[in-house]
């Protein structure tokens, strides 16, 4: 233990750190825990997903509840709400097994109502838990440059900030629990309305007969920049619409964010368009491929 501003932190070093989900993202935070000389133990419901982890030192283990059992700190990162359900609260789930003085972290982008139930849970058993949404896609998770949103407790928020260190370049406590989840869906508002924006830009460039990468030059350093244009565009030109993040969570997190504006007696009309958009892309058949491929509503491969 060490001290930060009279709070206590957990050592960086030799931590017993359990994930679950080594998908796009979560495999690449595992190899930055692994890297830092963590030990790590890791599930994921296609097991072959984790074997290259397994490989650079990680410990499979067979269900959350194991995962759970093995560690000190828990973090979590899949792809709907029923999931984290299922692997909070199933048969085989984390609150199976003992998890006082343990510290749950679920990275999922979620719904505010569940990281709220989880945090009741944990503290009926006698654990703590942070929901931590995180922005940044598979380039911020490779890089180790996420953008963290948190909601819990600032003390358990405290002992979990060297782990953020290593995952991410941006980390603040928003709120209560629930909080970091409320943050995300304001991110993932945004980010919707940069996507669209990105993609009529290029459709109007590209019809109007401009060079468009020279547009995006030009873009890139006036009022117009954003990251979405930088880091999709020049994919997009080169026809990669590999996931960074996949059209359908982002559904999800649209979805999840009309549903919460709702709520709040809010009308989000730009969101609901994308969220249309959107739909319309994994309707033909696209669900599976990065959210870049909003341009396929306008442009056909090659």
């Amino acid at each position: 233990m060490y001290t930060r501003g009279g709070l206590f932190l957990l050592e960086v070093e030799n931590m017993k750190i359990g994930f679950i989900g080594t998908g796009v993202m979560g495999k690449s935070i595992v190899k930055h825990f692994l890297a830092a000389g963590h030990e790590v133990a890791v599930y994921n419901r296609t097991k072959s997903k984790s074997d290259e982890l397994v490989a650079h030192g990680a410990v499979w283990q067979d269900t959350p509840a194991e995962v759970a059992n093995t560690s000190e700190i828990i973090f979590s990162m899949v792809g709907y709400p029923s999931d984290v359900e299922e692997i909070y609260y199933g048969s085989k789930g984390v609150f199976t097994v003992d998890v006082a003085e343990k510290i749950l972290i679920d990275l999922t982008t979620s719904t505010p109502t569940l990281a709220e139930k989880i945090y009741q849970s944990a503290k009926k058993n006698g654990a703590d838990s942070l929901d931590a949404p995180v922005s940044g896609g598979d380039l911020g998770a490779q890089n180790g440059t996420l953008t963290i949103m948190v909601g819990g407790d600032q003390p358990v928020y405290e002992k979990v900030v060297p782990l953020f260190e290593i995952m991410g370049k941006s980390y603040s406590l928003q709120g209560a629990a629930g909080a970091g989840q409320h943050t995300k869906m304001a991110n993932q508002i945004m980010i919707a309305g940069t996507m669209t924006g990105m993609t009529e830009m290029l459709v109007y460039a590209k019809a109007a007969k401009l060079d468009v990468e020279k547009v995006l030059a030009t873009l890139g350093g006036g009022a117009a920049q954003n990251w979405s244009m930088s880091n999709y565009a020049p994919r997009i030109l080169k026809e990669d619409y590999s996931p960074g993040f996949f059209v359908k969570h982002f559904i999800k997190d649209l979805k999840i964010a009309l549903d919460e504006a709702k709520k709040m007696q809010l009308d989000l009309p730009a969101t609901k368009l994308a969220t249309e958009l959107y739909e319309q892309l994994a309707d033909q058949g696209f669900e599976n491929d990065g959210t870049q491929a909003l341009i396929k509503l306008w442009w056909s491969e090659s």
